[in-house]
């Protein structure tokens, strides 16, 4: 964290003052519990509502320059290309990217903080968020041959790397090593999620499409809709993998027949016919398991290197949602072999 800078308090008002009218000294509330390097803040402004500014502290992607030599953040391109083909994101209310700062809209509450009070809206709100994704991915069908999202991918390399992130973390980390006979066993399956996912076909994806990145808004006619957030990373991967972050959330937990009546939703959606139902639900096991190994080592990643504890509650319950995908993929024979590995090192309760 050696180039982490502090707070521009005086950047910080001088952006909310042009935003909204409202002068300093300003209340900044601090918005807890992210995984993210990035520090976000809630503002009272004025007349009594609030925003939200976004503070990037470290050296990251949001600083790259593009070829047509802006210094245009990812968040920002990306948010346009949202809001610009449906897609309900937060209202930019100013930028000072030089000072690594924006303010966006306050959209309240994430889904997951409305269902800890309203757990009666649970179905309604995951119907939503998924609709509103298979009608995200319909709509971004076609880029603009300058999207950042083309430019990057999940492809291989970057798959391969996140298994190897679980590799390091949720075992050798914490003292699980691993012997020859069993890393020749974690090295083969990694290979066949990393090339097997690789080749399927590839569309925009969030990245982290959970709980904890939707916001719950009231549309106009009453009823509860879905905001987008954290949507920097967006890149190019399998039309399954934001379900995925979605149905296999570490900070939730689904019965199976929640999940296969929205996997079905879903494939209705994309417009899919029943025979290719099942095609879908393989490829969503597949990136299950990839998705959740990799969850699980991050979240030890972020307790050892970033020296937040918080998310150690969720490795094992992450685990264990790669392991019941594995169930479903009986049918793969070479993860077999990981099935049982990861069965004696981490054994479920029957």
């Amino acid at each position: 964290m050696s180039h982490a800078v502090e707070l521009p308090i005086a950047a910080l008002e001088r952006l909310v003052e042009r935003a909204t009218g409202t002068p300093p000294p300003l209340r900044f509330d601090e918005i807890l519990g992210g995984a993210s390097v990035r520090r976000f803040l809630r503002v009272p402004t004025r007349d009594g509502s609030t925003v939200i500014a976004m503070f990037v502290p470290i050296q990251t992607h949001e600083f790259q320059q593009k070829e047509r030599g802006d210094r245009r953040w990812p968040f920002l391109e990306v948010l346009e290309l949202l809001s610009a083909h449906g897609v309900r994101v937060p209202r930019l209310l100013a930028e000072a990217c030089d000072e690594r700062l924006i303010l966006v809209e306050d959209l309240g509450e994430t889904l997951a903080q409305h269902l800890s009070h309203s757990p009666g809206d649970r179905e309604a709100l995951y119907r939503v968020a998924v609709r509103d994704l298979s009608r995200a991915q319909v709509a971004l069908g076609e880029l603009p041959r300058d999207s950042v999202v083309r430019e990057r991918a999940f492809d291989r390399e970057l798959l391969s790397w996140e298994l190897e992130h679980f590799r390091r973390w949720a075992l050798e980390a914490r003292g699980i090593e691993l012997g020859a006979e069993d890393r020749a066993v974690f090295d083969a399956a990694a290979d066949y999620l990393a090339t097997t996912i690789a080749g399927l076909t590839r569309g925009f994806v969030h990245r982290d499409y959970q709980s904890r990145n939707l916001m719950v808004v009231k549309e106009r006619d009453g009823s509860l809709g879905l905001g987008w957030i954290d949507f920097q990373d967006a890149l190019l991967g399998p039309r399954v993998y934001d379900l995925v972050a979605l149905l296999g959330d570490s900070y939730q937990s689904f019965d199976p027949e929640f999940v296969a009546a929205r996997l079905a939703e879903f494939g209705a959606g994309l417009g899919l016919s029943a025979a290719e139902q099942p095609v879908l639900e393989r490829e969503f096991s597949l990136v299950m398991v990839q998705r959740k190994l990799k969850d699980s080592g991050r979240f030890v990643y972020l307790d050892r290197e970033l020296k937040n504890p918080s998310f150690l509650k969720f490795v094992e319950p992450t685990i264990q949602k790669a392991q019941r995908a594995l169930d479903r993929l009986t049918a793969e024979p070479k993860l077999a072999a990981l099935s049982a590995l990861l069965e004696r090192l981490f054994p479920r309760a029957r």
